[in-house]
């Protein structure tokens, strides 16, 4: 995500190394280097114009601090832009009514049905609402399937009706809804391969039947310059009151990302980051201008941790860890809510520093796999007590696992000199890391 951005964004900035000020003269060519990486990530020539024009009026004449260089100042105004340019704060989504219905809009292929039943399961985790989720789009074939194999999955219950038309689908829907004491609903709409005069005097009548709450356009982030286009001409019909950016977790340039809230003046309030139900995060323009910025994102990256591992459990694992008790059993926890946190590439590039690093590097998310295989193929003796685990022992284990003894012997290795180094952390460092969390979480209640 980003990488190339990053990436250029970053020789951009080289420019200014070794320079004493800022001045119009030094700042052209890097100026016009931002300009260009912006073009190549999709961005709209206007919207980069414009965007580089007000950083070149907000560094020219600032004065440099003795401990900060031209560069670092050259970032700071360009993060603080790019910011502002995807929304500056981000926008809670708005589930106020009796019950609040989110209507969710767009073309077909953008990952609206996916979406449709990620968010469901978020707002059903994170806000504690009873959701049912309303099949609309009659048009696709299996799309109704598609959506009820979710709902299934994510334990919400699907409202379909065959033979009907999708406003009178809709508007049953809520009635249902009322009637069995669901407080959420999130209508799947149907989408089209191009926008056509049909599907938006459809949509237009559902909006006005159900008078929703929060209308989302949904956009395939990949598509770049169209998805910016597309969601202006939704946005002039619709007026709908905030973007989902799906699939930025693929090969995306970002001008998406970067485009829309200019060109359209509505927030992004979600994207969407693989196939799984929980790949859904809430939009932070902060957060991603340091991380196109190759800063890192470690706030969210704590967020996510939070999700997945609790402050009561973080104790019981120091104790452990200061008894010299950790072993594969507790290994084999931590590798499952690792797991849980989303894409192992993506999460290591919240770390900071770590995008460079990892530039070219292919992370399988299925790199757990081998070791998971050799820690099940262990007795419950051996997990408990790894030090019995002798000669003979890994010989079963690898052929129980389908390695070798040398990758069984590596796992075995790595796992000690893992314990050594949680065990010199158990002390004031895991207790710093239990303080952040609690913190954190005292922050956001």
């Amino acid at each position: 995500m980003f990488e190339n951005l990053t990436d250029k964004l970053d020789r951009a900035f080289k420019v200014l190394k070794g320079q004493g000020r800022i001045t119009e003269i030094n700042i052209s060519d890097t100026l016009k280097d931002v300009r260009k990486a912006l073009l190549d990530a999709d961005v709209s020539y206007k919207v980069a114009k414009k965007f580089t024009d007000d950083v070149k009026e907000k560094a020219i004449g600032q004065n440099v601090l003795t401990s900060v260089s031209p560069g670092q100042l050259m970032v700071k105004i360009v993060h603080d832009n790019l910011a502002e340019l995807m929304g500056g704060t981000s926008t809670e989504v708005n589930i106020k009514g009796s019950p609040p219905v989110i209507l969710i809009a767009g073309l077909q292929g953008s990952g609206k049905t996916t979406f449709s039943a990620k968010l469901a399961k978020y707002l059903v985790s994170k806000k504690g609402r009873k959701a049912l989720l309303v099949a609309c789009d009659i048009y696709r074939p299996a799309a109704i399937e598609q959506l009820k194999i979710l709902g299934s999955q994510i334990g919400v219950e699907v409202f379909f009706e065959e033979n009907e038309k999708p406003v009178k689908i809709a508007k049953h829907a809520i009635a249902y809804a009322r009637e069995n004491g669901f407080s959420l609903v999130i209508i799947d709409t149907a989408g089209r391969l191009a926008i056509d005069e049909e599907m938006m005097n459809e949509i237009a009548a559902i909006k006005q039947e159900v008078n929703p709450s929060e209308t989302l356009f949904v956009v395939d982030s990949m598509t770049g310059q169209d998805a910016v286009n597309t969601a202006k001409t939704f946005n002039d019909r619709l007026n709908y009151d905030g973007v989902v950016l799906t699939k930025l977790d693929g090969d995306t340039r970002g001008g998406a990302a970067l485009t829309i809230r200019s060109v359209v003046e509505k927030p992004i309030k979600f994207v969407g980051l693989g196939e799984k139900m929980d790949a859904i995060d809430i939009f932070h323009p902060q957060r991603m201008a340091d991380r196109i910025l190759g800063m890192g994102d470690i706030v969210s990256l704590v967020e996510k941790a939070q999700e997945q591992f609790s402050v009561e459990e973080a104790q019981k694992l120091q104790k452990r860890i200061a008894k010299n008790q950790f072993d594969f059993n507790d290994f084999l926890t931590q590798i499952k809510q690792i797991k849980k946190m989303g894409n192992v590439k993506d999460l290591l590039g919240m770390i900071p520093g770590m995008g460079k690093a990892l530039k070219g590097v292919d992370i399988d998310d299925n790199a757990f796999k081998e070791i998971e295989a050799i820690i099940h193929s262990m007795t419950p003796n051996e997990r408990s007590n790894p030090l019995i685990i002798n000669g003979n022992r890994r010989k079963r284990i690898a052929g129980g696992s389908g390695t070798s003894v040398q990758e069984v012997n590596r796992l075995i290795k790595q796992f000690e000199d893992t314990r050594k180094m949680m065990k010199l952390m158990s002390g004031s460092g895991g207790k710093g890391m239990m303080n952040m969390m609690k913190n954190m979480k005292q922050q956001k209640n």
